[in-house]
């Protein structure tokens, strides 16, 4: 009697485990607040000029920018959170002077596109997470390893 009641625990045991499931986890929900990914601080930072806290210009838009200096070209940052969709999109040849250049060890895929008489912009996708970062006011070079350093930083928070 003791080897059935054995017999039925252990296939009961490898029942239950063998139908259980680990519980899934809730996969990380885009960040909505393009002002919350970078600190006055980072950005102040990065740029080597100080600049105001970040300014929201839309609701997924946030800038923060040099005190406007006469004669001087203004240095500033812009964040820009775009759905996966536009990621897709900045990295799509186009065409028109356009280049767009691959960058590795930013997120999970990211892209510089540059454009005549535009400034050169990092487009960035992480998870469900995608955003743009916009450094203006310094050469391309400059640029490009400013809003690579940004970008890190956002990375960081998300």
């Amino acid at each position: 009697m003791q080897s059935k009641l054995g017999i039925v625990v252990v296939v009961g045991t490898i029942l239950l485990l063998g139908t259980s499931r680990p519980p899934r986890a809730t996969p990380p929900t885009p960040p909505t607040d393009a002002c919350a990914l970078l600190t006055q601080a980072q950005v102040i930072a990065v740029l080597g000029v100080s600049v105001g806290p970040g300014q929201a210009l839309m609701t997924k838009i946030c800038k923060w920018s040099e005190p406007v200096r006469p004669g001087a070209p203004a240095k500033r940052v812009m964040v820009n959170l775009i759905n996966p969709q536009a990621f897709v999109y900045a990295k799509t040849p186009v065409g028109n002077g356009i280049i767009k250049t691959e960058v590795s060890g930013i997120g999970e895929d990211a892209v510089y596109v540059s454009a005549p008489r535009e400034p050169t912009t990092l487009t960035v996708k992480k998870g469900a997470a995608a955003f743009t970062v916009t450094v203006i006011g310094f050469s391309d070079d400059q640029t490009k390893a400013k809003e690579k350093t940004l970008a890190l930083d956002i990375i960081a928070k998300l």
